[in-house]
């Protein structure tokens, strides 16, 4: 485990930071949302690289080197890095890096994308579905920013890249779905797991077979033991259960997790696979149609955006 790279200079990333970056407010917290990249933002990306590979080692997975940079953020075409900044203690909060499905090497028949070595995808899902797609991943929040004692700035970081999120799928108007992964560690615990995944099996399922695995979990999801504590007869009932047994075991649905499933009644969970470059956590596929995302979301992450610059709805 190589030891983590110091804070990089804030006037550094300052100066990185100029209004061509900037994407738009946030609607909560005060905070700035900026778009760049290894490339046009290179201190900034050191810094991204950083908080990320601290978050990810705390929650027990991370790289092992002394940031989190890979080739898919230093690729001649790479992926942007959205980030929230605040603007007052001049720190990055959180982050997402993305791509478009238009921008995705496709030269060797498989798309060059941080998840193709987790997944297989459909001829259809390459041909129809990845080119208007926005591929996401890398979610962090800042280690200093996810507990209760940072106050309203923690509470808002999440929420934060959900504005983000929404801008990009209005500056992007011919992207019409959201790929991305929830991520889940093993220090959470089997049972949790599986509880989780059973849910997701159960209210998410891709149908079509779109996308699946390469090298699947080992998991009791769909043994009936977890169906049967999955009993309810309706998706609010399901998920009153399901965060009761977690919160009995001391614990709480992760919140990308809950907020993922917040987001439309008809997301697809693509299965979960085991990432060996990333301290064996479970990486579970997560699909969205943005036209499907529920109306109160839409209006909170998508619209005011639309109002702050102006754009007809």
């Amino acid at each position: 485990m190589e030891p983590i790279i110091p804070p990089v200079d804030k006037d550094a990333i300052e100066k990185e930071l100029t209004k061509e970056r900037f994407l738009r407010h946030t609607n909560k917290g005060d905070n700035i949302l900026y778009v760049v990249d290894a490339h046009n933002a290179p201190d900034t990306m050191r810094e991204i690289g950083r908080l990320r590979e601290i978050a990810f080692r705390e929650a027990g997975g991370g790289t092992g080197k002394e940031y989190d940079i890979d080739e898919f953020d230093t690729m001649p075409v790479p992926c942007q890095q959205l980030i929230v900044w605040d603007p007052h203690a001049r720190e990055i909060l959180g982050g997402y890096r993305f791509i478009t499905g238009d921008k995705i090497d496709m030269s060797s028949g498989v798309p060059r994308i941080a998840t193709a070595h987790l997944f297989d995808f459909s001829d259809r899902f390459l041909r129809e579905i990845l080119p208007v797609t926005l591929e996401l991943g890398r979610s962090f929040v800042s280690v200093g920013y996810q507990s209760s004692k940072a106050g309203a700035k923690a509470i808002f970081a999440l929420d934060n890249l959900w504005d983000g999120l929404g801008a990009l799928t209005v500056k992007y108007p011919h992207i019409k779905y959201l790929f991305g992964k929830v991520t889940m560690y093993p220090a959470f615990g089997r049972e949790n797991l599986d509880l989780i995944l059973g849910f997701l099996i159960k209210h998410f399922p891709d149908t079509e077979g779109l996308v699946h695995p390469i090298r699947p979990v080992e998991s009791n999801a769909l043994s009936p033991d977890v169906q049967r504590r999955l009993s309810g007869e309706s998706y609010k009932e399901d998920y009153r259960i399901l965060n009761k047994l977690i919160r009995e075991r001391g614990l709480n649905i992760p919140p990308l997790v809950s907020a993922y499933m917040g987001l439309s009644p008809t997301m697809r969970m693509f299965g979960t696979a085991v990432n060996d470059e990333f301290g064996d956590v479970e990486e579970t596929g997560i699909f969205l149609t943005i036209s499907e995302i529920l109306q109160e979301k839409k209006e909170r992450h998508i619209e005011s955006y639309k109002d702050e610059i102006g754009e007809e709805k």
